[in-house]
């Protein structure tokens, strides 16, 4: 009777595996059918068929049409910041960092579900019309952009230089919704300018220098070398280095412009992806630390920051925080930190894919997060507009009399601070490499 029972067990048991087992199989053997390559594929391209046979407008589709909205779709849904690009688009992107592009002048991103100006370009139809940092691009021509992806809304700003578009906005801080009539342009972007918007670079008082950076395009690097060699020629003690609204750019960019005030083989930024093909250190590769002063000391450095400083102009400010050669000031950055490849296709189009984050030199990562500055000055929106309208080469031509005299007269605090916390500092340098009176030695008794 107790063999007989034991007997039963075992075999119950083994039955439950048996079971348990082919059960697991079976739900590992669709799994593997779910995210297997072919049956995906033969689903997709008879949905594909379909649509070129049956669809009442699909006279004329093409399978390329077909075939680029389905990698559009695909992409789209990864984040924000990855894309498949026709030729045209990779085109566009191409003359982006290359310095000069068609359109009007204004980088936007996805923002709170919303497609939102990052910044509008210095001199570009955007910029002088007044549209401004922050705002929302709620239609495009008679297009509402609510479920616009960015591809498609960058497509309908960009056109033929002289062509028009309307755009209307929805600015956040007033509530104020506004639509402006503009006309395209053939935009030339300097990348680095002076206090005033120009390549003059004069030195200011105290012998403080000032250069903005715009974005980190191609020529970024080597213009800021100009500017350098302008300001030091005139005898600058310190530097403020204004990356407010910079919306980024080339990495290599970024870590050259580190290289001009780091010793050469120091860390820069780190990249880590996924695939560990992705994975790379770079270092600054330049002659050394060009902002030194007589005794080889190096000068001090403020950068303004604020939530519109992006991807490269978050490199710069975290990698020059982190190892203390700069003074971070403004407002916490945007947070993109993550690194998109461009990889061009064999038809000519291309993608933007997301493959990687940013580090900063004490590994903390940017994206989402931001950088942090060392002295937070917030300004208002108030202050925030009138500065972007005061430093806009179009932006007072924009104003009625009463606003014009108002902008023209307006504070920038994070500058002004910058500028007093660098005064503050080189008086005490000043002070502390003053040699100290040599004492008087005691006289000898009688």
């Amino acid at each position: 009777m107790k063999r007989r029972f034991i007997f039963g067990l075992v075999t119950a048991v083994l039955a439950a595996n048996l079971f348990l087992g082919a059960r697991t199989y079976l739900s590992s053997a669709a799994a593997a059918e779910k995210d297997s390559a072919y049956p995906n594929l033969k689903l997709f391209s008879e949905v594909m068929e379909k649509v070129r046979v049956d669809y009442v407008e699909g006279k004329d589709l093409t399978y390329q049409q077909l075939v680029y909205g389905a990698l559009k779709g695909m992409i789209n849904t990864l984040d924000p910041h990855s894309e498949f690009m026709d030729a045209e688009k990779f085109k566009e992107l191409q003359n982006d960092t290359e310095g000069q592009f068609g359109g009007l002048g204004i980088i936007i991103a996805h923002k709170d579900n919303f497609v939102t100006v990052v910044a509008p370009m210095e001199d570009s139809p955007g910029f002088k019309a007044g549209i401004l940092s922050g705002d929302r691009i709620v239609k495009i021509g008679a297009k509402n952009s609510a479920k616009m992806g960015l591809e498609d809304a960058v497509k309908l700003l960009r056109g033929e230089p002289g062509t028009e578009v309307s755009l209307t906005i929805e600015r956040p801080s007033s509530g104020l919704v506004k639509e402006f009539k503009l006309k395209r342009a053939v935009i030339s972007v300097d990348m680095v300018v002076d206090i005033n918007g120009k390549k003059k670079f004069p030195l200011g008082d105290n012998k403080i220098g000032y250069v903005r950076l715009v974005q980190f395009g191609e020529k970024t690097s080597d213009d800021l070398e100009t500017a350098l060699k302008k300001l030091k020629g005139q005898g600058m003690r310190a530097l403020i280095l204004d990356l407010r609204w910079n919306p980024g750019g080339l990495l290599d960019q970024a870590v050259e412009v580190c290289e001009k005030f780091l010793p050469r083989g120091q860390l820069v930024v780190s990249t880590e992806g996924r695939n560990s093909r992705q994975n790379a250190v770079h270092r600054a590769a330049g002659h050394g630390d060009e902002l030194v002063n007589d005794e080889g000391a190096p000068m001090p450095v403020v950068i303004l920051a604020n939530g519109m400083s992006a991807s490269a102009a978050e490199i710069v400010s975290g990698c020059l925080q982190d190892l203390h050669r700069a003074v971070v000031l403004g407002e916490k950055t945007f947070g993109k930190g993550s690194v998109q490849s461009i990889i061009p296709l064999e038809d000519g189009s291309a993608l933007r894919l997301t493959t990687a984050r940013y580090y900063t030199p004490s590994h903390k990562v940017i994206h989402e997060a931001g950088i942090s500055p060392n002295i937070t000055v917030a300004v208002s929106e108030e202050e925030e507009r009138d500065i972007l309208l005061k430093r806009s080469p179009g932006g007072l031509e924009t104003l009625n009399e009463k606003d014009r005299e108002r902008v023209q007269s307006a504070r920038d605090p994070q500058l002004e601070r910058a500028a007093d916390l660098l005064q503050g500092m080189l008086i005490f340098s000043e002070r502390t490499s003053e040699k100290p009176p040599a004492r008087a030695g005691k006289m000898a008794g009688k």
